[in-house]
């Protein structure tokens, strides 16, 4: 089985598929790149995942439960530990070496920053992204999620698009950009590349930006530094592909200033933010960023076409193609 077959439309790359806390006692399902992954804590509280379909007869393993920290399918009861080895299958008893046949596919994963990360594919390359801000123990995190009806790569031109921020959201955090503008205004987007991305600011008429960037953290995520006096404040944002035609916002953000105030206090405004975008790009034709050259592009738009350059020159816009299919495996 090969990584593309498992991720036909995200591969060979990092990304996270849900905050830690999503994941308690009992197994959780979320969808990456077109496949389907199963996640459950082991008894140690160790965080795994397995393509979510049991190799006996397809049926989703994270309906199933978490037994002597094994993954336990609904159907048969089959059993399997953190790495796809099958420990167990109830009323076949069978020496260890034939049993080892009947796995399911284990998923590389990572678990950092407030965050579980999977790799798309079966060997995992280089690191996840995690946002140096979320690896620090003096901030508070807290995590919004959304669905989208679009493709992830206009949800992470989106995150990228500074222009838009003083009209879309004119009524929320574009509400403190608004003032700035005047008839005849520029926006300069300078953009540094960086280790993991590229770093953007955006003065308007040449005026100080008091600190503000935003930082492209490759593939799909993006952090915003909020400027504030002795004190760190980012959002983090990552666009999570669950298939060709959805996407998965997972947003975080890090702060360590007025740590006991509540997390539903900033959870409220992010949430309106993401609303406010979402109606919009819901709307884009094609769902997909389209190859250079097909829309109209401006100097402000120098952040998300760097974005499109390095999505289209890593062969990442694969057709869709058909769920895949653990191997059936009839005994001897």
């Amino acid at each position: 089985m090969t990584a593309n077959a498992l991720f036909p439309d995200f591969h060979n790359q990092w990304s996270p598929i849900a905050f830690s806390s999503a994941l308690g006692k009992k197994p959780i399902g979320r969808r990456l790149g077109g496949t389907d992954v199963a996640l459950y804590r082991d008894a140690q509280g160790q965080a795994h995942a397995l393509v979510d379909q049991c190799p006996h007869r397809g049926v989703k393993l994270s309906l199933g439960s978490v037994e002597d920290g094994c993954l336990t399918c609904p159907f048969h009861a089959w059993r399997f530990d953190g790495s796809g080895a099958c420990v167990e299958i109830p009323l076949n008893p069978m020496a260890d070496d034939k049993r080892a046949r009947y796995r399911a596919q284990a998923v590389p994963l990572v678990e950092s920053g407030g965050m579980i990360w999977l790799f798309a594919g079966l060997e995992p390359v280089g690191e996840p992204p995690v946002p140096e801000a979320a690896l620090r123990s003096d901030v508070r995190r807290y995590g919004v999620s959304d669905r989208w009806n679009v493709h992830w790569t206009r949800a992470m031109e989106n995150m990228l698009d500074s222009p838009h921020v003083p009209f879309l959201h004119r009524r929320t955090i574009g509400r403190f950009v608004r003032p700035q503008l005047r008839p005849g205004s520029r926006m300069d987007v300078q953009l540094e590349e960086t280790p993991r991305g590229f770093r953007t600011h955006a003065p308007i008429d040449g005026r100080p930006d008091g600190g503000a960037w935003l930082e492209w953290l490759r593939p799909n995520g993006m952090t915003l530094n909020i400027p504030v006096p002795k004190a760190l404040w980012r959002i983090h944002a990552f666009c999570v592909p669950v298939d060709a035609h959805q996407t998965e916002m997972l947003v975080l953000s890090t702060r360590t200033f007025l740590r006991w105030l509540p997390s539903w206090v900033m959870d409220r405004t992010n949430r309106k933010i993401l609303d406010e975008d979402k109606a919009v790009l819901e709307s884009s034709r094609p769902p997909r960023v389209p190859p250079p050259g097909e829309e109209l592009s401006v100097a402000t738009d120098r952040a998300t076409l760097h974005f499109r350059k390095w999505f289209f020159d890593n062969n990442q816009c694969l057709p869709p193609a058909a769920p895949a299919r653990l191997p059936i495996i009839a005994p001897e």
